[in-house]
């Protein structure tokens, strides 16, 4: 049986408890739940759920990218999301990460999320 992988990179907001970005098994990249933190200053990025959307997708994408995979390899997502009367505006900025052949998705609307987010999203990707 191949050993897991412990994923990290600068690229992304560090894990903020016990936890890692990303864990990489036999060919899949199981990464965490990304939130909308600038990974240069760790501050929480201003704005409604479409800049926090799209920060998100950003960390995300770093994530994958040290896992040695893409957004373009992505399986499934799971968005977290604290209000799903926002639902539009998150989708307009995800539909232009996930174009083409979208990945299989979930949405939650959470009550709480971590730091009062307006958004977090999880995925399962194929790497190489």
């Amino acid at each position: 049986m191949p050993a897991k992988e412990i994923i990290s990179t600068p690229n992304a907001p560090a894990a903020i408890g016990p936890y890692s970005q990303a864990v990489r098994w036999n060919g899949l990249v199981f990464c965490s739940g990304q939130i909308p933190l600038d990974p240069a200053t760790g501050e929480l990025v201003e704005g409604g759920v479409t800049k926090q959307t799209s920060r998100v997708l950003d960390n995300l994408k770093a994530v994958l990218e040290a896992s040695g995979s893409s957004l373009g390899q992505v399986l499934k997502t799971t968005v977290f999301m604290k209000d799903l009367s926002e639902f539009a505006a998150m989708n307009e900025v995800y539909s232009h990460y996930f174009g083409e052949n979208p990945p299989a998705r979930a949405t939650v609307e959470a009550s709480r999320l971590p730091r009062d987010v307006r958004v977090e999203i999880e995925c399962i990707a194929v790497c190489d």
